[in-house]
C-alpha cells in the first residue's frame, strides 16, 4: 500500500515539477530583455544622472556600452552580435551606415520634442531629410593656444600655425581627416575634396608644418596643454572646453578661413530589438531641461535651441563654442568620400606622420 502511495506521491511531485518547469519556461525571462535599452555611445558622452532619471521615469533598464572611434562602432554594428537599440555616430558615418543598410528610418512623428532642435542643424548633406539621424551634439575643429606663450590676437587663421616661432610647439590631433582638412582650407580648398592633386598639395603643406609639430596625439593633448607643455593645439571644441576649465591661460578659436562643423547624432540600427524604448530615450534627451543638463555635463554645444537658452549666460554667449552665424557659414560638414578617397587621405597623413617633428 505504501509503495502505491509513494508511487502516487512521486507521480504528483513529478507532475508538479513539470508544471512548474513549464511555467518557468513560459515566464517572460525575455520580458527583462524587452525592458532593456541598449545604448552604444562614445566614452563619457552622456550624464550618468540622466540615465538614472530615464530609468526611473520610463521603467526601462539602460545597458550602456562605449566605443572610441566611429570605425570601431561601425565594425561592431555591421558584425552583429549585440543588438544595439541606439548609437551615436558622427555625420559622415551616418552616410556610410545608411549606404550599408545598417540604419532604421526614423519616424519623427514619435519625437514630439524634435521641435526644439535648431533648424541650422537639420537637413544637413549627410541626411537631407533627417530620415535616419537626430542631432545630439555639435562642435568645431579649431586652435587652442596658451597666452603664456602666444600673444592673444596673434593667431587668427590656419596659416599662422606655420610661423617659425612656434617651432616644436604645436600639438596636432591624430586624425587624418582633420589634419588634411586643416591644410586643405589653408590652401583655399574644400575639406571634402576628392582631387588627388589637391590632396598631395595639402600633404606638402603639412610637411612644411613638420618642424613646428611637437607631437601628433589624441587624448594626451588635454594633459599636455593643461600642464603648459605646449603653446598650441589643434583639436575639437569640446576637448578645448575641458582643457580651458583646468587652465585659465588656454583659449580656443575657430580660424577665420573656416573649418569643420561636426555633428554627432542619434541613430537606430536596423537590428534594434527595443525601438519603442529608443524613441522614448531620444525624446527624453530632446527635452530642453535634460538637453541643457547634458550640455553642462559634457561641455559640447547643444543643437537644442531651448536648452541653449537655459544654459548660463557666459556659456550660451561664448563665441568660442557657439560661433556667430557669420562664422557658421564658413564651416564645412564632412561628407563620406568613399573607401578609395578615404584611404588616400589616410595614406598621405600617415606619410606625413612618419617624417613630422
Amino acid at each position: 500500500m505504501k509503495k502505491i502511495i509513494w508511487s502516487t506521491v512521486a507521480i504528483i511531485v513529478a507532475c508538479l515539477a513539470l508544471a512548474y518547469g513549464a511555467i518557468q519556461m513560459n515566464k517572460p525571462a525575455i520580458e527583462t530583455k524587452k525592458q532593456d535599452l541598449i545604448i552604444y555611445n562614445w566614452g563619457d558622452y552622456l550624464d550618468p544622472q540622466l540615465i538614472k532619471k530615464f530609468e526611473k521615469q520610463s521603467g526601462y533598464h539602460v545597458v550602456y556600452e562605449t566605443f572610441d572611434s566611429n570605425e570601431a562602432m561601425y565594425t561592431k554594428i555591421k558584425q552583429g552580435g549585440t543588438a544595439y537599440d541606439l548609437t551615436i555616430p558622427s555625420e559622415y558615418m551616418v552616410t556610410k551606415m545608411r549606404k550599408a543598410n545598417l540604419l532604421d528610418q526614423i519616424d519623427t512623428k514619435k519625437l514630439s520634442n524634435l521641435k526644439y532642435i535648431d533648424p541650422t542643424f537639420l537637413h544637413q548633406p549627410y541626411d537631407p531629410q533627417n530620415k535616419y539621424s537626430i542631432p545630439y551634439f555639435w562642435g568645431t575643429l579649431g586652435i587652442v593656444y596658451n597666452d603664456k606663450f602666444v600673444k592673444p590676437g596673434s593667431i587668427n587663421n590656419w596659416d599662422d600655425l606655420w610661423n617659425k616661432k612656434y617651432k616644436h610647439n604645436i600639438l596636432l590631433v591624430d586624425s587624418a581627416r582633420d589634419a588634411m582638412g586643416m591644410a586643405l582650407v589653408s590652401l583655399g580648398y574644400s575639406m571634402n575634396t576628392t582631387s588627388s592633386l589637391k590632396l598631395h598639395l595639402a600633404q606638402t603643406k603639412l610637411d612644411d608644418l613638420g618642424p613646428n609639430i611637437k607631437a601628433i596625439i589624441s587624448d594626451e593633448m588635454k594633459m599636455y596643454l593643461v600642464q603648459n607643455e605646449a603653446a598650441i593645439g589643434v583639436t575639437w571644441s569640446g576637448e578645448a572646453h575641458e582643457m580651458m576649465e583646468n587652465n585659465s591661460h588656454l583659449h580656443y578659436l575657430v580660424p577665420s578661413q573656416g573649418s569643420n562643423l561636426w555633428l554627432d547624432n542619434f541613430v537606430i540600427p536596423k537590428t534594434a530589438k527595443n525601438k519603442k524604448a529608443a524613441y522614448k530615450f531620444i525624446n527624453f534627451m530632446l527635452e530642453p531641461k535634460n538637453a541643457a543638463q547634458n550640455a553642462e555635463y559634457i561641455g559640447y554645444a547643444t543643437p537644442n535651441w531651448k536648452a541653449k537658452e537655459m544654459l548660463p549666460k557666459k556659456v550660451r554667449d561664448n563665441r568660442e563654442f557657439y560661433p556667430a552665424q557669420s562664422t557658421l557659414k564658413k564651416l564645412q560638414v564632412y561628407k563620406d568620400l568613399g573607401q578609395k578617397v578615404t584611404q588616400e587621405y589616410n595614406d598621405l597623413f600617415l606619410e606625413f606622420k612618419m617624417y613630422a617633428h
